[in-house]
């Protein structure tokens, strides 16, 4: 058993355009945890940034349930799930805007509980990646939050339901991602509950051959980052629910520079290659006042431990 333990977990953009539910990107901006036992058997949590003030800070926080869920599966004498938590959470990444904050809780949590349980060496990133999905119920952001870089995420079906899998990929060093993150938050259920049951054979062949491409893209060849991220799938069937993102979006390509809706939205991601300076005045320019525009690097490892 370890009595205390530091945290840290970043952001995460996932389908970046076509790769809807499977690809995802980590980026520099990180939450941290500081997590230790305390006597008895309540739970404490403070939260200093991102969410402070809105979020609860009892047993019913995220954060604070899934490291109790975490340490039931990891401690196999069943007496560590009970004991009391001090837990102090320092946000920054936004919460509400496609940047995969429910990600970066659950993935923290989870890696605070293996720590604390002291089986982190034993826990693999394949395991974590799997627990960690079927609590998001979707494995496109806790796969770059747990694997960091770029990654491929998919469902294997296993014998309790599906089972998240990814696979890591490194981005190639001149592509570096640009947000432009709005004042308002989106739920993810409703940009969800916006998307028909049926799609069109050539908008799935169309975003295929897309996805595709953009693992090439963002490893190998950043110049085709353009036509890579283009999306038939999901976004044009969002647009009542975020239509100030995807006309930015349409205005950035129109300006020939790849971009999409991050995540569930309402966030923008686009992509510089070389020197994002230009990039970030151009996506500034259009987004105008109302957005905030910061080139943000890809981080190239997933959650740690301090």
């Amino acid at each position: 058993m370890t009595a205390e333990v530091v945290v840290e977990v970043p952001a995460t953009s996932a389908n970046l355009g076509p790769g809807f539910d499977s690809l995802g990107l980590a980026l520099a901006v990180v939450d941290r945890v500081h997590a230790r036992f305390v006597p008895g058997s309540a739970v404490t949590v403070e939260v200093v940034g991102q969410g402070a003030g809105t979020v609860a800070t009892d047993a019913s926080n995220l954060v604070a349930r899934v490291v109790r869920t975490g340490l039931a599966a990891f401690d196999e004498s069943g007496e560590l799930a009970g004991r009391g938590l001090a837990l102090r959470c320092e946000n920054a990444v936004p919460h509400g805007r496609g940047l995969g904050s429910s990600a970066a809780a659950i993935v923290g949590a989870l890696a605070v509980a293996a720590h604390l349980a002291d089986v982190a060496d034993a826990v693999s990133s394949a395991e974590l990646v799997a627990l960690a999905t079927r609590l998001e119920g979707h494995p496109d952001n806790v796969a770059p939050a747990v694997l960091g870089g770029a990654t491929v995420a998919w469902l294997e079906t296993g014998e309790v339901g599906p089972v998240g899998r990814a696979v890591r990929l490194a981005v190639h060093p001149d592509v570096t991602p640009v947000l432009a993150i709005p004042e308002q938050e989106c739920a993810t259920e409703r940009a969800r509950g916006a998307l028909p049951t049926r799609v069109a054979h050539a908008d799935a062949v169309f975003n295929v051959a897309r996805a595709a491409l953009l693992v090439h893209a963002l490893a190998s060849d950043p110049a085709l980052l353009l036509e890579a991220t283009d999306d038939r799938l999901h976004q044009p069937q969002r647009r009542s629910v975020y239509p100030a993102a995807l006309g930015l979006v349409e205005a950035v390509r129109d300006a020939r520079i790849p971009a999409a809706v991050s995540g569930a939205g309402p966030s923008v991601i686009a992509f510089a290659v070389g020197d994002p300076a230009p990039v970030v005045a151009r996506l500034a320019e259009l987004a105008g006042p109302a957005w905030q525009v910061r080139a943000v690097p890809v981080a190239a490892r997933g959650v740690w431990a301090r």
